[in-house]
């Protein structure tokens, strides 16, 4: 690959010869369609290619994809009516695809060749992008602009732009990053320091807010999950508790929420750890790692546990105004080499300046291989700026049409935190996993010891402490369930539609690969399974094919609960630990509760 794109963009894939030339789609498409030139188009085309003949060392991105929210435009001068109704339609397919955020590379062929314009057709593209983001009403930021060297005279220039619209039926774009690491690696210091917009004094002054008890303050060492939010308003610019006194006031004001999931990092609050990863499905995971220790204590399980659940994973190394330069690029080749094992198979990418970040960002979201490195201290406010830009363009991965298929389907909450509220009553938190749930929706609530479901009606929700009236599929919440009985709850509880016919089970059966076991893995040996928001002892029936299962074996195995059934489904990523023995893999088939031999009501009644 050509150098100057990595100068340019860091671009990945190019094709590096010029021998393709100039003649493509620029432009004209409506972002539906597949995109056809116009003969005018062609002939205005050609005019353009005798002036500008590609050499062999043209620099190229990769080819522009009809899906996605990345749109490459050559120039937008003085559109005529038609086509600027065209582009405000294509600007809105591509607003959809990112679910409210697209970014548009100006002077950039549709093949993926790095053209530039001039000073002055920049400024009218940039002008007709503006008017076209206020007919959609949306927002523009130019992230960078860059000269594109080539052998001439007229020096020519691309620019990259960010675009934002908070969709209609959303009150801001949402996005959750859990945030894993050793103990005492400074990962609640970052977050204060991110979310409250004031430097740590050295002593974790910073991470005080987020500490939710006693023991957690004397001790420093976060045991619970807690829930950080960052805002970015529309032009990009941070939104957070410096300005604003409440969650609500930040709500208010952002477009787009970052929030933190803080876990904790000391081996004893693992269960802990994995519960968070499995139970709020997190977009993104930040692993927090101190440059002064490098990869040690749980830092390595941390990463394990995140590759297994397939949660995309970025590093940032903290406390670098404790180091040396030389032990900071130490802490950084080490990282790059567990990284590059086997094991790993990612692309290590070290960000040291704000082009870095937004290439960092958009290659993050198209490759689950690249692993941006952050290396930044919460003292000295080095770098803090780069994670921010990060997580300004960073954009969601799922795109728009999982969403939809996903808020068609029937409700179901997963049920995480159960709270007592004085003149509320009892609070549930946890994630919608599919379908609509609005207030004062009946939805009932199980499985109990017996596998029963009772009826309730949902009184008020909230998210990020703030009013909400609908919740949709993805976004986490917290709901007001009136006076009904706290007792009858229970983590790894599902709220679902009363249509829905939920499969409990008190047996499952899981394909399998065994980590790690000191010994054998066989019939009777007991784990903790965790499953989505399910936690819960489970008993090894049988092992199919196979009498015993060592280290990296894989086989079939039949689980049984040993405490209450629980309502899973096929396909679910099953995560098991006992000490040090540890195992992955999935649910492929459920042995309802009718079929088990448990002595219960085979009937699934609700009560």
């Amino acid at each position: 690959m050509d150098a100057r794109v990595s100068d340019l963009f860091g671009s990945g894939n190019g094709h590096g010869s010029g021998s393709q030339g100039v003649a493509s789609k620029s432009g004209n498409g409506f972002g539906v369609a597949p995109k056809k030139s116009s003969a005018k188009n062609k002939k205005a085309k050609a005019r353009f290619s005798r002036n500008f003949k590609p050499s062999n060392n043209t620099p190229y991105l990769p080819p522009e994809a009809e899906e996605g929210n990345i749109e490459y435009k050559l120039k937008l001068v003085n559109p005529t009516q038609y086509r600027f109704e065209h582009l405000a339609t294509q600007m809105k397919w591509r607003l959809q695809e990112g679910r409210g955020e697209a970014v548009y590379q100006i002077g950039v062929e549709d093949n993926g060749m790095l053209v530039g314009l001039s000073e002055e057709d920049m400024r009218a593209s940039l002008k007709t992008l503006h008017r076209l983001a206020e007919k959609v009403g949306a927002d523009i930021t130019v992230l960078r602009e860059r000269e594109v060297d080539y052998d001439s005279d007229v020096p020519r220039k691309i620019a990259e732009v960010l675009i934002r619209k908070v969709p209609d039926d959303q009150q801001f774009l949402d996005l959750r990053v859990a945030v894993l690491g050793n103990v005492d690696s400074g990962k609640s210091t970052l977050l204060g320091v991110l979310t409250q917009g004031e430097l740590d004094n050295g002593r974790g002054r910073a991470r005080l807010n987020l500490f939710r008890h006693l023991h957690e303050i004397q001790t420093g060492r976060t045991s619970s999950i807690s829930f950080e939010i960052l805002g970015f308003n529309s032009k990009g610019e941070v939104v957070n508790y410096s300005e604003s006194r409440t969650a609500e006031e930040i709500c208010e004001s952002a477009s787009k929420m970052i929030t933190f999931i803080d876990l904790a990092g000391h081996h004893k609050y693992l269960k802990t750890t994995i519960f968070g990863l499995t139970s709020y499905c997190p977009d993104f995971a930040m692993l927090v790692v101190s440059a002064n220790t490098g990869i040690a204590g749980t830092t390595r399980e941390h990463l394990g546990l995140a590759m297994a659940l397939k949660v995309p994973i970025f590093i940032v190394i903290s406390k670098v105004d404790l180091c040396t330069r030389a032990t900071v690029e130490r802490t950084v080749r080490q990282l790059e080499r567990v990284l590059k094992q086997p094991g790993c198979n990612k692309v290590p990418m070290v960000v040291s300046s704000t082009d870095d970040a937004v290439t960092a960002a958009q290659q993050f979201a198209q490759s689950p291989n690249i692993t941006p490195i952050f290396t930044l201290s919460s003292v000295s406010g080095e770098s803090l700026d780069l994670l921010k830009v990060f997580f300004n363009i960073i954009p969601p991965l799922s795109n728009s049409k999982e969403q939809e298929e996903l808020m068609q389907q029937l409700t179901e909450f997963q049920v995480d935190e159960i709270y007592t509220v004085p003149e509320v009553g009892t609070v549930v938190g946890g994630t919608l996993y599919s379908g609509i749930c609005r207030e004062g929706d009946p939805l009932v609530v199980g499985p109990t010891d017996s596998g029963q479901f009772h009826k309730l009606t949902i009184g008020s929700i909230q998210r990020n402490r703030s009013a909400c009236r609908v919740l949709r599929a993805g976004q986490a919440a917290t709901l007001a369930l009136g006076n009904f009985d706290r007792s009858l709850l229970r983590k790894g509880m599902v709220m679902v539609s009363p249509e829905m016919d939920p499969t409990i089970c008190w047996m499952f059966e899981a394909e399998i690969v065994l980590l790690f076991h000191a010994k054998t893995f066989h019939k009777g040996f007991q784990v903790t399974v965790h499953i989505g928001n399910v936690r819960q002892t489970a008993t090894v029936e049988a092992v199919y094919g196979k009498e015993e299962l060592r280290t990296g074996e894989k086989a079939v195995v039949l689980f049984r609960f040993i405490k209450h059934p629980e309502y899973l489904k096929v396909g679910a990523k099953v995560l098991f630990r006992q000490g040090v023995t540890k195992g992955i893999g999935h649910v492929t088939k459920l042995q309802p509760i009718e079929h088990c031999e448990v002595g219960l009501d085979p009937v699934c009644m609700y009560v």
